[in-house]
């Protein structure tokens, strides 16, 4: 029970109207030492009259962790605007003494033919605090936490720590928890206003993500931000027992705990796992029940996207633990269950803090069994499974492969080098430029949760994506080997990282030139050009003279001529290293303009073109989806160093597009334009403007542009299409109902969540066939590109017959979840075209190339589209003349 005091103490401040002080937050019946300075104290308000500022939350737990002998802090990492991420370490002061021992002892017991025991040593317990900026309970309700670990008094919290290692994250996303904090206090008043109108309790994407509007709860697996990549050194340090992730959901909701949808279940975590979630559930179930707190459990959520703060650790040996709470962002707020408190929330998590961490001491013998038979089966699956090693490399990126390597190594999965050359799936895997991941390692279910490619589910329900084969995502060539094939004598020296140096080329006389196959080529481009250099691309091949050698260079070589520049030749080779040192990019001195004969020198008009400095403008809101824009910013601002003007959709109007070489419509339930601004961009295009368009964005273009010649796969359709079905009312793909004499098909209402989601495309990886010889298609090797889509409507075949860069493959799926229907309407129809209209071009993509920052391959195509797109001839086709 708790001590529900409504009486508001005067101590150095009065506490405001919904303000509670510490005594709201202290357990029934333990003392608590005066010496450890209270939040209230510290914070100069209550905790629950609105979110903490993350400065004094900062301030405020580092203050604690020096006055308690039982918390240890540090800095584990600072986010793109430079704020720091809080780690904790909680237990009794005799373990701390021998803190590293235990870490060690602990994850000792996990590697190969260990017999250390079981139930040795204390339950390792994670919780983290805030991985969503707008939902403020779940950041705040570290306070509290921490405050009763280190200020509890007695013989309970003393054996509780001295069986426990508490590790705590405070907070995960300090930038969006500070946008959520500004916005609450902007609009606070000092009489609350619980109408859930009033907008101090409305804002979500925007303060839910993270500097690039980027969900942290999906970076867990892809590992793309500065945050995630702090805080999994530190989960993989520890290998928890336990993982707790605090959130909000919507204010009308009750509170939630796992285990969640019991079919929705990824395969690759053991059933024993959700025994023992059930089995600490039912402690958070107890302390709810005598709060009267309504609440709810499996359903809503699933465990099946491994990259989230739940799931993750589910399928490297500990027990995951989503909490929702129903959200009171602005302090107070009337929904359909009563009036809800900020207060309450913090409360709620507090205590289910407590029920975790007591939940992992009671369980502590079976976890840690658990634990230890987790990675055992692991190795046991890996030598019984036919699959016994992935040998992969990239063909001329070292970039991607680099990459590709520190992410598994984050994941702590073993790569070797390849020792020997091996054909395996149709290729040959040389030696100097593969590796090789072995399945027999403890992280064989991460290595499985990394490569497999799945296509086949028991149920097309999904919370988030259903595929994620990382390979394809980083459009890796690579092969699975089996018993035939794997030997330990195919591992070289186990490699954790790739160092990448790259020799400054020698001074030129005429030029300098790279391929554009790296994947920081663009961001080199773009420095010469941001020097104010010009350059220029090879269209066809050349062999040219460089570095005192005859070289081949593909379509996509970027030229650097010295004749005509404004820049001295002196400030180009220095750019020119810099390049090469920065962007880890081969860049050569050219010794002659004169090419392989019948291929045109280097002067050549029609097969080298000249290249306009890109200007480019991203839209955001107003019906275009935060997410989808936040990757391409990150994509050019962050990756490549290209700066981007951020703009409302809704204020296009009052923009002069001639400053701008590209405007970016990223998808979105309503990512179009009004016909005002679509003659304002119509007109901006035919005198030389780029329109690049993602999903349904994409969909709107092609008939406000009218660019397709024909539907695809028009005919019967005889199931109702919801919203989502057709890209939340972004336009349909075309399908038109058959007339017929059958009547509909009936179902029971109770299948209705399965029904609505059976023609969903939910996050599946898709391949295509990319046309390499197209502008947009340089820097790629191959024809197959593998991108990731999530809608269900397609694009029509362009008038241009040129226009299709690349088209879905007959059979497209790759990984993941689409039903027969949907693959047969997607099939063959353009996943990219690019149509020029006046001096202009249209680009649409029908999936997001920047897909949370982990497709490297269609982020190519999408950067060749800001740097190429100019240098697209227009196809003449009849009426044209």
């Amino acid at each position: 029970m708790r001590v529900f005091c409504l009486v508001i103490v005067a101590a150095f401040f009065a506490l405001s109207a919904n303000a509670e002080p510490i005594e709201y937050f202290k357990v029934d019946g333990v003392t608590y030492n005066d010496a450890i300075t209270t939040p209230d104290r510290f914070l100069g308000h209550g905790l629950g009259d609105k979110p903490v500022r993350h400065d004094m939350l900062v301030g405020y737990l580092r203050s604690i962790a020096r006055q308690s002998e039982r918390i240890t802090s540090e800095t584990i990492g600072f986010t793109h605007e430079g704020r720091p991420i809080l780690f904790f370490t909680v237990t009794a002061p005799e373990n701390h003494a021998r803190i590293d021992e235990i870490k060690k002892a602990h994850k000792d017991r996990l590697g190969p033919g260990s017999d250390s025991g079981a139930q040795d040593g204390p339950a390792v317990v994670w919780l983290n605090y805030g991985v969503h900026g707008a939902e403020s309970a779940g950041m705040d309700a570290s306070i509290p936490t921490l405050y009763h670990l280190a200020a509890a008094e007695g013989a309970e919290i003393d054996d509780l720590l001295r069986e426990t290692v508490i590790v705590i994250v405070a907070i995960f996303n300090p930038d969006g928890h500070s946008r959520r904090v500004n916005h609450v206090y902007t609009f606070l008043g000092d009489a609350k206003v619980t109408d859930p109108a009033h907008v101090q309790h409305n804002l979500w994407i925007e303060a839910r993500t993270n500097h690039y509007w980027f969900d942290l709860n999906r970076d867990w697996l892809l590992l793309t931000q500065p945050e995630s990549r702090s805080w999994i050194t530190k989960w993989h340090e520890w290998k928890p027992n336990v993982s707790a992730d605090f959130h909000e959901m919507g204010s009308n909701a009750t509170y939630y705990f796992h285990p969640g949808e019991p079919r929705r279940k990824n395969p690759l975590i053991p059933d024993r796992e959700r025994e023992l979630l059930s089995t600490i559930a039912e402690g958070h179930a107890r302390w709810l029940d005598s709060q009267g707190e309504l609440y709810t459990s499996e359903e809503g959520f699933d465990n099946f996207y491994i990259g989230k703060g739940s799931t993750y650790p589910s399928i490297n040996g500990g027990v995951g633990i989503l909490f929702e709470a129903a959200a009171a962002r602005g302090g107070k707020i009337d929904t359909e269950n009563g009036v809800r408190t900020y207060a309450q929330n913090i409360n709620i998590h507090f205590n289910t803090s407590l029920t975790t961490i007591e939940g992992a001491r009671a369980n502590k013998a079976a976890l840690l069994d658990y634990q230890e038979r987790f990675f055992e089966d692991a190795m046991k699956a890996a030598r019984d499974g036919a699959v016994k090693a992935y040998v992969f490399t990239t063909d001329g990126d070292e970039a991607r492969r680099k990459a590709f390597i520190d992410l598994l190594s984050r994941h702590d999965i073993k790569t070797y080098a390849l020792a020997r050359a091996v054909e395996a799936g149709g290729e040959r895997f040389a030696a100097e430029t593969s590796y090789v991941v072995p399945l027999a390692q403890p992280q064989y279910t991460m290595i499985r949760g990394v490569f497999d490619e799945v296509t086949q589910f028991e149920e097309s329900v999904f919370y988030d994506v259903s595929g994620w084969t990382l390979p394809l995502a980083y459009d890796l060539d690579y092969a699975a080997l089996d018993g035939l094939r794997y030997s330990d004598s195919l591992l070289g020296e186990e490699v954790a990282a790739v160092e990448i140096e790259k020799p400054a080329p020698p001074k030129s006389q005429y030029g300098y030139i790279f391929d554009w196959d790296d994947y920081y080529a663009p961001r080199a481009l773009h420095r010469f050009q941001a020097e104010g250099a010009f350059a220029r691309v090879i269209m066809r091949p050349k062999t040219v003279m460089a570095n005192g050698a005859s070289r081949p260079f593909r379509e996509g070589a970027i030229f650097i001529p010295l004749s005509g520049q404004t820049v001295s030749a002196d400030a180009l080779h220095e750019i020119a290293k810099i390049a090469a040192e920065e962007d880890k990019i081969d860049i050569f001195a050219v010794d002659s303009g004169n090419a392989a004969a019948g291929v045109g020198d280097l002067g050549s008009r029609g097969s080298v073109r000249t290249l306009k400095k890109p200007s480019v403008m991203v839209l955001f809101d107003d019906g275009v989806a935060r997410y989808g824009a936040g990757q391409l910013w990150h994509l050019l601002d962050h990756k490549m160093k290209i700066p981007v003007v951020l703009r409302r959709k809704d204020t296009l109007g009052g923009v002069d597009l001639s400053d701008y070489t590209h405007l970016i419509l990223p998808g979105g339930g309503g990512a179009r334009l009004s016909d005002n601004l679509r003659d304002k961009v119509r007109d901006w295009v035919r005198g030389g403007g780029v329109l690049v368009t993602t999903k349904q964005a994409s969909v709107w273009a092609q008939d406000a542009f009218d660019i397709a010649a024909r539907d695809k796969g028009t005919g019967a359709d005889d199931e109702t299409k919801t919203d989502a079905d057709t890209g939340s009312g972004s336009g349909g793909n075309g399908d038109k109902a058959a007339a017929s004499d059958e009547p509909p098909a009936r179902f029971d209402y109770a299948e209705k969540t399965v029904l609505d989601a059976k023609h969903l495309v939910r996050g599946a990886v898709y391949a295509s066939d990319l046309d390499p010889t197209h502008p947009l298609g340089f820097g790629h090797r191959d024809r197959r590109i593998a991108t990731m889509r999530a809608m269900t409507d397609v694009l029509k075949t362009p008038k241009d017959p040129v226009a299709t860069v690349a088209r879905y493959l007959d059979e497209p799926l790759l990984s993941g979840y689409s039903s027969q229907k949907r693959l047969d309407e997607i099939a063959g129809t353009p996943s990219l075209t690019a149509v020029r209209q006046g001096g202009g071009a249209i680009v649409m993509f029908a999936d997001d190339p920047a897909f949370r920052a982990t497709f490297p391959g269609s982020e190519k195509l999408f950067l060749n589209a800001i740097f190429f797109a100019s240098v697209i001839d227009r196809a003449v086709t009849p009426g044209d003349e």
